[in-house]
Formats: structure tokens, C-alpha cells, sequence
């Protein structure tokens, strides 16, 4: 009999029933499928300690360039703002008087809070009146300085460098705020200004320090048509866009009189948390509650998600304002960090390829990070401090294993017991994986497990079964790469 290809689809496959996912990979973690063929993630390695500063988990990370060509890294949490030289060296730099905020979610468990029905009629639920997301920081530079708001504190601050003196609060800068962005133009949004849900306020250009409208300046603020309140924002080409936990909205600049105009660009696709946008040349990128969203230059819409239903059931949803998303711009990824159901800290992730348009999944300990470009790799941080550089050859997963599992392959038709005895595998580097198979002769029958098996050319096995799933493990840290492998199969009968 030919030999049977297990040609199977790049992506993660994660909707539906079991055998809805044939051919299809249904699991994952550290794997993503890069021109046409699977390979690990990259492993990663310290680069720098922040532990013995940051005393809760850093929810922003911001990396720029000074005005000498040095390369600085920040970090924010509930607690305190921190900045990393490029030796490794970290430094609070909190501001004086900053208000701390709470590192984990409160839910309201009390009266009108959570879902109807949950827990037993009569028995007094105790509980905050109130849902307290939480708290994080939005970072940018102006310029060489740092500039940030954390969203339990509300003010506007600037650290200009000076690892001796704190940062500060932005003169005149409007207080109450949820967080701020530096635009194209040089001007700095403040968002929720003031303390409306729905205001935007923004400097003059190229200075800071001037807030309040005349006709001698560019200052000005507007309130968002919306019902909803502003979660986060980011930089597009030419224009910034701006998501509410409602809908999305672009603004652009006019120049004077009125500076800025405001364009609403979709409704129904609010934000699920501050940190969960991120916008490429290819448009912008967010999670939402319950679907994924992008802006690709035109209008807002829902992006077709094959991992949508077993995202959403594995987050939890309680702590779901912790989700922080990464750009990896050297593979074309948008990454999601989130805390999976039953945990209270970011240890899953999901990533779309928008290049290759497939989705993948997996678990790592990370909250947030920065893309390449100050520093040749991405930069991303665990809930300690610990900074690590990623996308290494050669080099460790930690704790993780990479690997891929697929859902159910039909052999044959599907009616006719097969016997395999024999693969051959397709790999780049020869024993960089090891294979398992688990074969079941009905779709809900008992499961049963073969190998692993180390390969080669080919590899002998023995197994008999009508349908089978395939699972790759990485053996080592080699940067392996995984085609087309295939089977020796023989009919076996009907039973």
C-alpha cells in the first residue's frame, strides 16, 4: 500500500469536537509553523534581574533609544516604576507620593456581582460593590525622557535620565487619567482625562508642560462619542487609534483650529484589557472579551479565530485586565499574554500569525515584553522582574517543552482497521523530535498511546488503529524543523 502523507494544516485547530479537528494540529506550546514548515519558538536566556526592586508583577514594559545611543528599559507595576540600564543595573525610579494600586483583580462577589445562579439561595456572599481591575502603566518616550500614567495613580509623569532623581509629575498635566500616548505629531494623549471615562486631553506640540486651550497653542481635549470608556491606545501610521471597552475610534490631525479629528471605526469590539492592543504596519491588533479584533486601515472588524473557543474557556476571566500583548515583529506575531483559568497570574499565551494567517497556542510565564530593535531579540519579563532575552537558537525553554499534537488523522477511509509498522520522517535536523501516536477505533473510544519514539530513516513501530493522532516533542534544544512525514500502513480489516 502507497505510503499515507500526514500532511496536516499549519496553526492550531481548537474549535468544536475532537474530530472536527482532523488533520488539523489541535495542541501546542513553544511551536509556531514558519514557511511551510513547524519549528520550535526561540528559547531564551536572562538578561537582567529587576527582582530585588519590583516588588509586584511588572503589567508594562517600555524599551527606547536616549539622545547618546543608550539603550533603556522600564517597567511598570501596581507598585512602582523601575528603569534597567543596558548592563542589567535596575533603579526605582517611583514617583514621590505615587499612588500604589492592587496587583491582582478584585471581583465584586457581593449583591448584583457575578452570574446568576452561581453559589446557594439565602447564603450571604461576601465581597467588594465593585469589579477593581488590575492596575498597570501605560509607558512611552517623549523624546530621550520617560514618560508614563499608571492607572491606579492618575497623574502624568516624566523621568528625564537621572537615575538619582525620581520621576515627576508633568506640570499642568490633567490628573485622574487611565494612561497616555504619544502620537506621530509629538503630542501626548491623556486618556480618561480628568477623570471622564470618555476624554481625551492632549498637550501642546512639543510642549508638555502647556494643557489648557488658546489660540496661541495646539492643547486641546474632546469627548468621545461613546457609551463606553477608554481602555488603551496606540501608534498607526499617520493617525492614532484609540479603543474603548465599546468600540474603536481613530484620531487623525487637522491642524489648527481644531488639531485633531476623531472618527468612530467600529462598534461591538471593545478591549478586554489596557495592555491588549498592538498596532504593526499591517493595522492594529486586540483582544476583546469574548473574539479577537483588527483595524486594517479601513474599518474594525472581527478576525476569524480558530483557537477562539478554547481561549476564551481557558482564561480567567476574572483577571482577565492582566492580558498584555506583544508584537514579534521577526516572525510576523502578535502574542497574548493571559492568566488560564484557576490561575491568578499570566502562564498562557496565543499568537497570530498575520503573515501566514494561522493561530497557535502554549503556555509561558511572561506579563510583558518589547519587541526587537533597541536589543537585536525581544525583551520580555516574568511576574518576578526577571528579564529575558527571546527567539535564542540553541538555547533552553526553561521548564517547557515544545510540542505539537493533532487532532484525529483518518486512516484510510476511516472503515477499515489499519496496521502501521513504519514512518518516515521529514526533519531539517535528524533526532531534533521524537514522535508519539494515539490511536482509537471509534471517536469517543478508549485512547491508546505508542512510543515515544526516537526517530530515524525510517523508523520502526507497530500500532493498529482507524484513526490516530501524532504528537512531536522536542528532545533537546536543537532549532529543528518538521515537514511532511508519513506512514507504512496495511489494511487490517473491518474489525
Amino acid at each position: 500500500m502507497p505510503l499515507i502523507p500526514l500532511d496536516i494544516k499549519p496553526g492550531v485547530y481548537r474549535v468544536g469536537t475532537d474530530f472536527e479537528g482532523s488533520n488539523r494540529w489541535r495542541d501546542a506550546s513553544l511551536i509556531r509553523w514558519h514557511q511551510g514548515s513547524m519549528r520550535p519558538v526561540g528559547g531564551w536566556r536572562q538578561k537582567a534581574d529587576a527582582s530585588s526592586v519590583i516588588t509586584a508583577a511588572p503589567r508594562a514594559m517600555h524599551i527606547w533609544v536616549d539622545n547618546s545611543d543608550g539603550a533603556n528599559t522600564a517597567l511598570g507595576s501596581a507598585n512602582e516604576l523601575v528603569y534597567v540600564n543596558a548592563s542589567g543595573t535596575a533603579t526605582d525610579i517611583t514617583p514621590t507620593g505615587f499612588t500604589t494600586g492592587d496587583e491582582d483583580a478584585a471581583i465584586n462577589y457581593a449583591y448584583g456581582g457575578g452570574f446568576y445562579g452561581l453559589g446557594l439561595y439565602g447564603v450571604r456572599r461576601e465581597g467588594s460593590s465593585q469589579f477593581q481591575e488590575a492596575d498597570t502603566w501605560s509607558l512611552d518616550n517623549w523624546g530621550e525622557y520617560l514618560v508614563g500614567c499608571a492607572t491606579s495613580d492618575g497623574k502624568l509623569y516624566e523621568w528625564q535620565l537621572d537615575t538619582g532623581t525620581p520621576a515627576a509629575q508633568i506640570a499642568n498635566s490633567p490628573e485622574n487619567c487611565k494612561g497616555l500616548i504619544v502620537t506621530e505629531e509629538r503630542f501626548i494623549f491623556a486618556l480618561q482625562a480628568d477623570g471622564n471615562p470618555r476624554k481625551i486631553s492632549w498637550c501642546d506640540r512639543e510642549d508638555n508642560t502647556t494643557w489648557t486651550p488658546a489660540a496661541t497653542n495646539e492643547a486641546g481635549d474632546l469627548e468621545l462619542q461613546t457609551s463606553g470608556e477608554i481602555m488603551c491606545a496606540a501608534r498607526m501610521r499617520g493617525r492614532t487609534i484609540i479603543v474603548t471597552n465599546i468600540d474603536a475610534h481613530i484620531a487623525t490631525c487637522q491642524g489648527p483650529p481644531y488639531v485633531y479629528g476623531f472618527e468612530r471605526i467600529g462598534t461591538a469590539c471593545g478591549a478586554v484589557s489596557r495592555k491588549s492592543l498592538v498596532a504593526v504596519d499591517q493595522g492594529a491588533f486586540w483582544m476583546g472579551r469574548e473574539a479577537f479584533y483588527m483595524f486594517d486601515g479601513s474599518v474594525a472588524r472581527q478576525m476569524p479565530c480558530e483557537v477562539q473557543d478554547y481561549v476564551f474557556s481557558n482564561i480567567n476571566q476574572n483577571q482577565n485586565s492582566k492580558v498584555n500583548a506583544v508584537h514579534n515583529s521577526e516572525f510576523g506575531e502578535i502574542w497574548w499574554f493571559y492568566p488560564s483559568e484557576g490561575n491568578t497570574e499570566c502562564d498562557s499565551y496565543v499568537s497570530y500569525d498575520y503573515l501566514e494567517n494561522h493561530w497557535e497556542i502554549g503556555q509561558i510565564d511572561r506579563t510583558a515584553g518589547a519587541d526587537q530593535g533597541v536589543f537585536v531579540d525581544p525583551q520580555w519579563v516574568d511576574a518576578t522582574g526577571v528579564i529575558y532575552e527571546h527567539e535564542i537558537s540553541g538555547v533552553s525553554h526553561g521548564e517547557y517543552t515544545p510540542f505539537a499534537e493533532s487532532g484525529p488523522i483518518s486512516l484510510g477511509n476511516g472503515d477499515n482497521v489499519m496496521k502501521v509498522n513504519e514512518l518516515i520522517p521529514d526533519e531539517d535536523t535528524q533526532g531534533g523530535v521524537q514522535v508519539k501516536f494515539k490511536t482509537r477505533f471509534y471517536p469517543n473510544d478508549t485512547e491508546r498511546e505508542y512510543g515515544p519514539f526516537q526517530t530515524s530513516n525510517p523508523t520502526s513501530m507497530r500500532f493498529t488503529g482507524r484513526q490516530v493522532r501524532l504528537r512531536v516533542e522536542a528532545t533537546g534544544n536543537d532549532d529543528f524543523r518538521v515537514g511532511v512525514m508519513r506512514i507504512n500502513a496495511v489494511p487490517g480489516g473491518r474489525r
